[in-house]
């Protein structure tokens, strides 16, 4: 009994030691942020990390307003992408979007919160496990993401959660879809306004195979928008199913017209 406890130790051993030692140090962070051993420990877990110029990561220098920061992450130049995360270093919620293109391009446009300034960038997964990292610095004035959004100030956010609106471009080497969701997108950071966001987003072609998913977090701007570039083989009608955290789930079709663009009907 004690040899065969002696063996079950060692044998678990062996397997966590090599386990540690497969882990790969971070490379040098260009942006020197004060955060990037932090977020990248907790995001990659060890796994190869590289700097890649073949992530575009186009953002604004500076953001006008800090409630709504455009970003664009195109990483079709890299193969056989699996999934992309974007995040802010310095924001009291880093990570913003988690995306999978199923059947899709590796391209993802949307709009983010910024507390402050901060290094905002987009990780890519290849199917070879490396993650392949790009962004840059932005300037915003503060507070993206601990004041009310406009529909609570308002007080109308009730009457339209859940609204979606939506278009497709049919392309020749993509399908652009573009499509929004009312929804406050409340970060919990604002006094006695507890969190309550989107949470998940998937497009599904007309028979209900997935095409894209998405996970999305409270610094994602209030009533969500998400540009995506589906495969050319994603005709015809599409379906938008989400959750948010208060487990209200919302849906809607991409019907196609006589054009090549294709017009949401709202969905509650």
């Amino acid at each position: 009994m004690i040899r065969s406890l002696l063996s079950l130790a060692l044998g678990a051993s062996a397997l966590a030691t090599p386990a540690a030692a497969l882990a790969e140090p971070l490379p040098a962070d260009p942006l020197g942020s004060p955060m990037w051993e932090y977020h990248a420990g907790k995001l990659f877990a060890g796994a190869p990390v590289v700097f890649d110029p073949r992530v575009m990561v186009a953002l604004p220098m500076l953001t006008e307003n800090q409630h709504v920061m455009p970003v664009t992450v195109d990483a079709r130049a890299l193969n056989e992408v699996k999934r992309i995360v974007i995040f802010a270093d310095l924001n009291p919620i880093p990570v913003a979007v988690e995306y999978t293109p199923l059947a899709a391009h590796a391209f993802i446009a949307t709009r983010i919160k910024l507390d402050q300034r901060t290094p905002v960038r987009a990780a890519v997964l290849t199917a070879d496990g490396v993650w392949h990292v790009a962004g840059g610095w932005v300037d915003a004035a503060g507070g993206g993401c601990s004041a009310p959004p406009v529909s609570r100030v308002r007080g109308d956010w009730a009457d339209h959660l859940g609204e979606l609106r939506g278009a497709v471009w049919q392309g020749a080497d993509a399908i652009r879809v573009r499509m929004s969701l009312r929804h406050p997108m409340d970060t919990g950071l604002v006094e006695n306004i507890p969190a309550y966001n989107l949470e998940q987003l998937t497009v599904s072609d007309a028979h209900g195979t997935p095409l894209a998913r998405l996970v999305v977090h409270g610094s994602v701007s209030e009533d969500p928008v998400f540009t995506l570039m589906l495969a050319p083989a994603a005709k015809g009608e599409l379906a938008v199913s989400g959750r948010d955290t208060g487990g209200l789930e919302f849906g809607g079709r991409l019907l196609p017209t006589s054009g090549t663009r294709i017009a949401a009907a709202v969905a509650r």
